[in-house]
């Protein structure tokens, strides 16, 4: 039988770790239309295939959801949505529909040795 340590990190800290690590309003949890508890497997570094989006409708809950990386870090997370009248809808567009690819925030992490190499999971837990 093979066995394969691999490094555990919760949502909450992975979440922490990502806005501490770029200022950005970020929660894993709720893309890609929220996910469920459970795991989430992750190689760093890894195969990363970037959104092609570089911009999308500023639309809470909106249809097309997740940008590039590099989107990702221009905009500004002070700036406000098209129509906003509240702060949290600010939060919600960031969170559920303007975030980049797991995999390409990962593997950027550990480029600037923020992250170890190696075999990670995500709990997803709330």
């Amino acid at each position: 039988m093979n066995y394969q340590n691999k490094k555990a990190i919760s949502l909450k800290e992975w979440n922490k770790l990502v806005q501490k690590a770029y200022g950005r309003i970020y929660n894993f949890q709720q893309q890609d239309g929220c996910r469920g508890r459970g795991i989430e497997h992750l190689s760093v570094p890894g195969i990363a295939e970037d959104y092609k989006n570089d911009s999308i409708p500023e639309e809470v809950n909106g249809p097309i959801m997740g940008v590039s990386f590099k989107a990702w870090l221009s905009r500004d997370p002070k700036q406000p949505i098209e129509g906003q009248e509240f702060d949290y809808e600010r939060e919600l567009w960031w969170e559920r529909n303007f975030y980049p690819n797991l995999q390409m925030v990962a593997n950027d992490l550990c480029k600037k040795k923020i992250m170890e190499a190696g075999e990670y999971i995500i709990e997803i837990d709330w």
